[in-house]
């Protein structure tokens, strides 16, 4: 049966198919390394570490993991900031054939226990400054060594610097089964570098977290095919922009686009991945300045508070911008271009979209594309198809229905959830594996998909169905409002009546005349049964740790 790719006609100058890697991650770091092995991989805390450098040091942690008994099929837990060690165990464990897991860092203590549990890790790489929060992981699971960290740990002569203009305003906790992480390099000294693992195509080489706004998070198993095809994918959207070129990592490592496009990308086509541990909003501007950023991938708030940056650096050197990790309002994204004109770039912000499940992008709007309201054409050898939530029947262009993906990035599956799994990766009529996302949005005629929202955010009121997504694009397309979220809340009568949360913007009073204007507004742009029926002023709206707005303490603090 033959799948519908109206997108393929607008390809442009992009190719339809490409040619992906068979071997490992760190084959493909390899190949960089052999290429231009003086070039710097990675920046740092304002020192930077050529190729070769990072190939040894890649090599010296996996002999201290491999002196401790990982090998093929161990599972690790990651859980540090984007630091260079972060990287190291990255791709010592993919040359042992072990499991990477990449895990949050500032997790609650209880939601750590759950991480390590739900991936099966018998070992975990953490920061001394969270140490103490795995007290319960240590009663919990009494299996798991850990190996500890430190932020300078890497900056040779300045790690003495640093620690002592920063200082230790806190007490390290070790936890007992563990070693820091100059003995565990040292276990390793005399030992044989182990010869890498090839790769497998239905062996996990990372695990990922699913988002924790829908219940517990499940583990994702990626393989090393998954991840290089996204490699491939994003260098060829890209126009290689990527080789030679500095890469923001301002997406933490433990999160797909972060990890995807932000550090294995740039790694595997010659370019430099700019670490940043932690992200300051206010000082965003000046950061993309002082690093030489040629290409930026960011979340959607992070861009936002950007675009309210006094400051006007020169960003004449961007060769791409790409938001992801959440739904870019219209009104957003013409904010942003006006923006990175102002400053020099002469390039536009390109949403992406994509589900932790098909490792982060599968969908980017063309660099030459103008469309403000689609997330663009999916990506070479991706397919996308709008089908029926109940019966999975394939919806004509137009139609509001959920989003299936089929291709090379899709999941192994979730670790331990068989039934989720067939509920989640279907094959369809047409032979083909097809990720249910669980994300409304539909397909014009061209192939341009637009994202609605996800399908549990719906709000059914009085029998109707309304779709958040879209009285939020109402509300932010207002000039007094910089940001607005909508939820249901419990109504006798009605089952759920529509709330909205407005951030005004910045000199805009929040008061009863404002939501009266606001209410107004709405009024001539909204169905009656889908009006808001209260706006609450907000300063900001909560977030998760991967920054998405965080719907679900919404939901509790308005029950």
């Amino acid at each position: 049966m033959k799948i519908k790719a109206p997108w393929l006609k607008h390809y442009g100058d992009i190719p339809v198919n490409l040619e992906y890697s068979d071997g490992t991650m760190w084959d493909c770091f390899l190949k960089s390394a052999a290429a231009v092995p003086a070039f710097p991989a990675l920046a740092y805390m304002d020192r930077e570490y050529s190729y070769a450098h990072v190939k040894s040091a890649i090599e010296k942690t996996a002999r201290g993991f491999a002196a401790i008994g990982v090998n093929k099929g161990t599972r690790v837990a990651i859980c540090l900031p984007n630091m260079p060690q972060a990287i190291y165990c990255l791709y010592a464990l993919n040359m042992l054939g072990a499991a990477a897991c990449m895990v949050h860092p500032l997790s609650a203590e209880k939601e750590l226990t759950d991480l390590l549990k739900e991936a099966e890790c018998s070992f975990a790489v953490i920061m001394d400054s969270f140490a103490a929060k795995f007290a319960d992981a240590e009663k919990q699971l009494p299996h798991i060594k850990y190996i500890v960290t430190d932020a300078a740990e890497c900056l040779g002569i300045k790690s003495t610097v640093y620690k002592l203009l920063k200082g230790r305003k806190f007490k390290v906790d070790y936890p007992k089964n563990s070693m820091v992480w100059k003995k565990f390099i040292k276990q390793g000294k005399d030992k044989t570098l182990p010869k890498t693992v090839k790769a497998e195509k239905d062996r996990p080489a990372v695990i990922l977290f699913s988002g924790g706004t829908t219940g517990i998070p499940k583990a994702i198993a990626l393989s090393d095919f998954n991840v290089n095809a996204m490699s491939a994918q994003i260098n060829a959207v890209d126009r290689n922009n990527m080789h030679g070129n500095r890469t923001l990592a301002v997406l933490p490592i433990f999160h797909g686009f972060g990890l995807g496009v932000c550090i294995h990308s740039p790694l595997c086509n010659c370019g430099t991945s700019v670490l940043v541990p932690r992200a300051n909003p206010a000082e965003f501007a000046k950061l993309l300045e002082s690093t030489k950023t040629n290409v930026l991938a960011a979340v959607p708030s992070l861009l936002e508070a950007l675009t309210r940056n006094k400051y006007k650096p020169d960003l004449s050197g961007l060769l791409a911008v790409y938001s992801g990790g959440d739904s870019m309002s219209a009104s957003l994204k013409q904010k942003l271009n006006a923006y990175l004109k102002d400053c020099g770039a002469k390039i536009r912000v390109q949403e992406g979209y994509g589900a932790t499940e098909c490792f982060a992008a599968s969908c980017l709007t063309p660099y030459f594309s103008t469309k403000d309201d689609g997330i663009g054409f999916p990506l070479p050898d991706m397919f996308f198809k709008i089908c029926d939530p109940l019966t999975a029947e394939e919806l004509p262009y137009n139609t509001d229905g959920e989003i299936c993906v089929s291709g090379p990035t899709v999941m192994l599956g979730y670790l331990g959830h068989v039934e989720e799994n067939k509920n989640t990766l279907r094959r369809h009529a047409d032979g083909r594996i097809w990720l249910h996302t669980g994300d409304m949005g539909c397909m014009d005629a061209e192939g341009c998909v637009y994202f609605r929202q996800r399908i549990k955010r719906m709000i059914i009121t009085n029998g109707y169905n309304v779709y958040p997504s879209r009285i939020e694009q109402i509300l932010d397309e207002h000039p007094k409002t910089r940001q607005s979220f909508v939820i249901g809340v419990p109504d006798p009568q009605k089952i759920q009546r529509v709330k909205a949360f407005v951030v005004p913007e910045d000199g805009v009073t929040a008061d009863d005349a404002l939501r009266a204007e606001l209410l107004e507004y709405c009024k001539e742009r909204i169905a009656k049964y889908a009006m808001p029926r209260d706006i609450e002023f907000r300063k900001d709206l909560p977030k998760t740790k991967l920054n998405k707005i965080d719907y679900r303490a919404l939901e509790e603090e308005s029950v």
